[in-house]
């Protein structure tokens, strides 16, 4: 039975981009993307709330990211969802967290040129950093 791991977001970034680089040299780009949501609760009075949701680039798209991107900036972004986990320090457990990993991204923001927007597409991978 096939299967589909797509996420498509629009959001904007909490904080500036971090960027390192793997022992063989590549590229990987994170942030945080704030996704909001909007509703009308019981009297009519509208909410709003926001999900973080974390976000790696890879090589060339990292790249990209860590170039152009800053806080606020309002994005497209597409990619799969991955899970990881990680031995917490503290108390020794096994912890998890689920973060994108993207293949597309779109610049939303308004350009004071009539820019064309840029898509910048990376091939999905697996890569491993220095530590983890």
């Amino acid at each position: 039975m096939p299967t589909l791991n797509r996420v498509q977001l629009i959001g904007r970034l909490g904080k500036d981009p971090q960027s390192q680089h793997t022992p063989t040299g590549k590229k990987v780009c994170r942030f945080s993307l704030a996704v909001s949501s909007r509703w009308k609760d019981k009297s009519g009075e509208i909410k709003e709330s926001a999900e973080w949701v974390h976000i790696e680039a890879w090589g060339r798209l990292g790249e990209v990211c860590q170039e152009y991107l800053k806080k606020g900036s309002l994005i497209f972004v597409e990619g799969r969802l991955k899970t990881d986990r990680y031995e917490d320090r503290e108390s020794g457990e096994t912890r998890h967290f689920t973060k994108v990993i993207a293949q597309t991204l779109q610049f939303l923001d308004k350009r004071e040129k009539e820019e064309p927007m840029i898509g910048v597409e990376e091939e999905p991978g697996e890569y491993e950093l220095a530590g983890e």
